[in-house]
């Protein structure tokens, strides 16, 4: 393995890295990296006690956790009101609708929990690691949600079943002798107070010992799975001997068994008539003379079996629904009864009543609590020995079996039991029985007691599994306002998660009533169940290399069909819970882009980021944007000094305020050195890059070269930025300060082949002067102007460049003027009004000024700043002296010439200069060349005299449109010196300055003097850049000309188009 040992260094053996694998177990607690986590966090522990291995099968780990959890209260106190409401015909739909959602659930998760290895946390992990943590969070907490109202209503159906089936003496707010909302608010106030003291109970013993919870959980499946068998056994023995539940009918109203000792009026005894409790509720006395109520006159009471049997053909009758209003009389089928219908109904206590208006959908939420319950092995999967086996078997299983015993149930409860009966809620018909009950054999008690001590347990189980979901998720650190919540006792039990869960549970307990509580939790469970089906969809179709699911009956249509079917019910149970809920899970999921930690988990969400990238670039080939779809989308090229900083932090203030074009964004830089030998550097850059975007909220991306030539990278830079058909359109580079002294010399040489490289790709250039005052993203203008100096069209960048600056708050306020130029033969007064109607095209407000410049004599001044220019430029290439030296030399001869040129030219210049030299303003910035020409390498250096006491020097930017600045026969003139001659130097002091470049100082001292009068007050001044020189002899002139365009002015933009347009009047 020696050729391998620089390898084996930082990478395992296969042999180590197989025997780590095999070996791995599940942590109960959590997952390893949360262990990690909590390690790196709270420091070194005392070594705890080896973890024992997960023993636990499908059965005892997967399929009776799910029986317990699926079968619960709904069952025993909702299931037979359900079937007697809405028919067997509806009633079967609802539980076979419900059953598909979990089956397709269930096939989702089963694919999920097969990819690799599930550690504990079930539902929750697999949602968060495969949609992503914001997902993850979301769904997470809708899931500790559902989770935790599921134990308010399982803590309420326990009450109920204590307060009406067992012990009804025990109420605090008595019932006797109330009616209507008076009897229904003493029901709920009972609900309360009992179901705060057994929610505090249940949260004591969660907190004392959660070991007895798991060790009484066979016990509460045991009753369960006997109350199920009772009732199985209850139907069989209706085919053979129906049970005698009598029922009582006035007409056809069911009476309350309360109000009645034997269902007659009177009866016979020895011969006399007696009147019955009966005749005295509806009648003033016990006289057969007495005044009754009509009703009760006019018809005749009837006895009738409230469980017929399986064989007595009732099931005919109660195929279809019968849905009441709040307040109706509980009616038979079939039977006449002879009512009054302008007559108001009397006596209403001594029937039974609908307490609610029921409808289908309001079963539907009722119901779907009771198919809940299938993560109960996912949740487990840390204890389970095959976690990848168990899961799928065990879950489907579970599933199948519960759904054939709910719809089992539904025809077998419409078969057997009268409709009046079923329809009777707490049983008040049938001397208040649990319905169900009714039906069990061998007694109603065994239904009863089975129901109570499975609701009691089922709420043990609930407030113990939430707590350990939110610390799981606190632990994660992907909601930051919860990570208290991680922390708990000692041994690891979240003793303050359990006290919110408890908070959160008292909630439902308020709320009091259980076909209230049921529907919030149905929408927690399917919008949890929604997002499963949606991660196994996502991964299917998206074939992520990592997606091999041990389990390969799954098909993504399935998950997207129970997606749907989640996302239905959600609406069909409660459009407006479903609304809440999904507004809960976008607040979190929002929270937790923004504000939450970051975590990488290679999950299904970047995944569609990648591929919807991949089509968006590959549509953005077919040919290039539309004009009304053109944004600039900006290459900021930045330099770092010696620690790898940003030097002008700035430019990405001025991008950030840019984008309100929301376009592309790369930050880029240049490393000098090799790849090889200065990577760490660069990405020490990168990182800063990130960071300064960060901090001044710049969306893009950063890029760092590293090249043996810090011009080359530059150039790399431009060439490759972007990727297919998202590319930048304009570059944004920061004027090169201080570039007439010597040490600069090579960065405005840089600068200059910068323009020369953009004009070449057709990219548009912003060139800003003077950036470190430029405003940052803090700062707020409450007046001012942006003021546009519009000489050359550009394709409209000077006119779109301030409307998407004043788009934001910084410059919002700021109004934009814009200025154009008129010449000798131009109508000023037309040129406004076009350029008026123009930016009315446009949609853009802005004050508009036509500036008349005429032609008027060259000064002595712009001859005298011509020729110092000329001078310097020549002095440098012709003498090859030391830096020292060619300092005072250089100022030696400047001096001498000053005075030469004063003497040769007096002051008030000849007028025939003006008419045969003087070059319009547009005809020198509309002349545009391309440099060709290889590149000198000639070092500037810089001269104080360019400051005279008439020119005031200071920060400036490039200007204009496109000029060419020299040309080869100008150049030739008056420059056949001979370096290192003394004569050659002497002549210097009697050469005549180029005209072509006296007319360009001319222009730009001229422009500069009227931009400097009309906006030296400007926030910011915009103006057309001019073209490169056509060969590089011109450079320093080129700089020279621009500084004296934008003398005196603070904030410059100096633009150049792109040759193309970029803003149109047409919608």
């Amino acid at each position: 393995m020696c050729v391998l040992q620089e390898e084996m260094d930082t990478s395992p053996m296969v042999s180590s890295l197989l025997s780590s694998l095999a070996n791995y177990s599940n942590l109960p607690t959590g997952s390893k990296e949360h262990e990690e986590e909590e390690n790196n966090e709270e420091g070194a522990r005392p070594t705890k006690k080896p973890v024992k291995a997960p023993q636990l099968g499908t059965l005892m780990g997967v399929y009776l956790p799910c029986i317990q959890n699926i079968f619960g209260v709904i069952l025993f106190l909702r299931m037979t009101w359900m079937v007697g409401i809405g028919g067997v015909f509806g009633s079967f739909i609802i539980v076979f609708m419900c059953c598909s959602t979990t089956m397709l659930t269930a096939i989702s998760m089963s694919a999920i929990a097969t990819n690799g290895v599930v550690p504990a946390g079930g539902s929750y992990y697999m949602i968060s690691r495969s949609l992503g943590p914001e997902f993850g969070g979301a769904v997470g907490i809708c899931f500790y949600l559902g989770t935790t109202f599921a134990g308010a209503m399982y803590i309420l159906g326990c009450i109920e079943i204590l307060l009406i089936y067992i012990v009804p003496q025990a109420a605090i707010f008595k019932l006797e002798g109330l009616e209507g909302p008076e009897a229904e608010a003493a029901l709920l106030n009972n609900m309360r107070v009992y179901g705060t003291m057994v929610l505090s109970l249940m949260a004591l013993v969660v907190f004392v010992g959660v070991k007895y919870v798991n060790k009484l959980a066979l016990v509460f499946l045991a009753c369960v799975i006997l109350s199920i068998v009772a009732v199985y056994a209850g139907v069989i023995k209706t085919a053979i001997d129906p049970p005698v539940f009598p029922v009582c009918l006035l007409g056809n109203r069911t009476l309350v068994s309360k109000g009645y000792d034997i269902c007659a009026k009177f009866i016979e005894i020895d011969n006399e008539t007696i009147t019955t409790k009966l005749w005295r509720s509806f009648c003033d006395s016990d006289s057969l003379n007495a005044t009754c109520d009509e009703y009760f006159t006019n018809n005749n009471v009837t006895e009738i079996q409230g469980i017929p049997g399986v064989t007595s053909g009732i099931l005919a009758e109660n195929l279809f629904g019968n849905y009441l209003e709040k307040g109706m009389i509980l009616e038979k089928r079939g039977f006449v009864s002879e009512a009054d219908p302008d007559s108001s109904t009397t006596s209403t206590n001594r029937y039974v009543l609908a307490d609610i208006t029921s409808f289908f959908t309001l079963l539907v939420g009722i119901y779907f609590p009771s198919v809940t319950g299938i993560m109960a092995g996912s949740n487990r999967s840390g204890d389970l020995r095959d976690a990848q086996k168990s899961i799928p078997i065990g879950t489907i299983a579970a599933i199948t079996t519960t759904s054939t015993v709910y719809m089992s149930c539904v025809v077998l409860f419409g078969a057997c039991i009268e409709g009046v009966v079923l329809r009777d809620k707490f049983g008040e018909g049938v001397n208040g029985n649990l319905v169900i009950g009714t039906l069990a054999w061998p007694s109603p008690w065994v239904i009863v007691f089975g129901s109570f001590f499975s609701t009691c347990g089922a709420g043990l189980q609930s407030l113990t599994g939430a707590p350990r979901l939110l610390q799981a998720i606190s632990r994660d650190g992907i909601i930051p306002f919860l990570r208290v919540f991680g922390h708990g006792k000692a041994n690891g039990e979240p003793t303050w998660a359990l006290l919110l869960t408890a908070s959160i549970c008292e909630i439902g307990i308020i709320i009091a009533s259980l076909d209230s509580v049921a529907p919030i939790l149905s929408m927690f469970f399917l919008m949890c169940y929604m997002f499963v089906n949606l991660a196994c969809a996502l991964q299917t179709l998206l074939r992520t290399p990592n997606w091999r699911p041990r389990f390969k009956f799954y098909h993504w249509a399935l998950s997207f069909l129970g997606m749907s079917l989640c996302l239905s019910l959600m609406f069909i149970c409660s459009w407006y819970y479903a609304i809440v809920a999904m507004g809960i899970a976008t607040c979190i999921y929002k929270y937790i882009e923004f504000c939450g930690a970051e975590k990488e988990w290679g999950d299904g969400i970047r995944g569609i980021s990648l591929s919807a990238a991949r089509f968006a670039l590959m549509r953005l080939e077919e040919g290039p944007p539309h004009t009304k779809n053109w944004r600039p989308q900006i290459l900021v090229l930045v330099s770092m000094d010696a620690e790898q900083n940003v030097e002008q932090p700035r430019l990405l203030s001025l991008t950030n305020q840019l984008k309100a074009g929301k376009g592309l964004t790369i930050v880029g830089t240049s490393v000098h050195g090799t790849f090889l030998d200065n990577y760490n550097e660069s990405q020490k850059a990168d990182q800063s890059l990130r960071k300064l975007m960060e901090t001044e909220k710049v969306k893009g991306f950063s890029q760092v070269v590293i090249s043996s030539n810090l011009r080359d990278g530059t150039s790399h830079l431009i060439q490759v930025g972007g990727l297919g058909g998202l590319k930048h359109n304009t570059v944004m580079v920061s004027w090169p300060r201080n570039w007439k002294q010597p040490e600069y010399h090579q960065q405005f040489r840089n600068f200059i082949e910068i323009v020369r490289e953009t004009t070449i790709a057709s990219l548009a250039l912003l060139v800003p002067k003077n950036i470190s005052s430029y405003p940052s993203n803090g700062e707020r203008f409450t007046e001012g102007h942006i003021d546009v100096w519009w000489i050359v069209h550009d394709g409209g960048m000077l006119m779109l460049l301030p409307f998407l600056l004043r788009q934001h708050k910084v410059w919002r306020k700021c109004k934009i003027r814009i200025f154009t130029v008129a010449q000798m033969d131009d109508n000023s007064i037309q040129m406004k009004k076009d350029l008026i109607t123009f930016l009315y095209h446009l949609r853009i407000s802005a004050e508009v000024e036509v500036v008349e410049m005429l032609d008027s004599d060259i000064s002595a001044y712009t001859y005298e700043k011509t020729l110092i220019m000329e001078q310097r430029s020549q002095i440098i290439k012709q003498m090859h002296l030391t830096k020292n030296e060619m300092e005072r030399e250089i100022q030696s001869i400047t001096d001498s010439s000053r005075g030469s040129i004063r003497r040769k030219h007096p002051p008030a210049l000849r007028s025939q200069h003006s008419t045969e030299e003087a070059v319009t303003v547009a005809e020198k910035l509309e002349e545009e060349s391309v440099a060709v020409s290889n590149p000198t390498q000639v070092q500037l250096i810089h001269s104080k005299i360019t400051s005279t006491p008439t020119s005031p020097t200071s920060p400036s930017a490039p200007a204009g449109g496109a000029a060419a600045w020299t040309d080869n026969k100008d150049a030739a003139k008056g420059r056949t010196l001979a370096p290192g001659t003394s004569e050659a130097g002497k002549d210097l002091f009697n050469m005549k300055p180029n005209q072509t470049d006296v007319r360009r100082m001319h222009t730009a001292l001229r422009l500069n003097e009227v931009i400097t009068k009309k906006s030296k007050e400007a926030k910011l001044v915009l103006l057309n850049m001019p073209g490169p020189p056509r060969n590089r002899v011109g450079d320093e002139n080129y700089m020279e000309f621009l500084e004296v365009l934008t003398e005196g002015l603070n904030r410059v933009l100096l633009v150049r188009g792109g040759g193309r347009e970029v803003i149109t009047i047409y919608s």
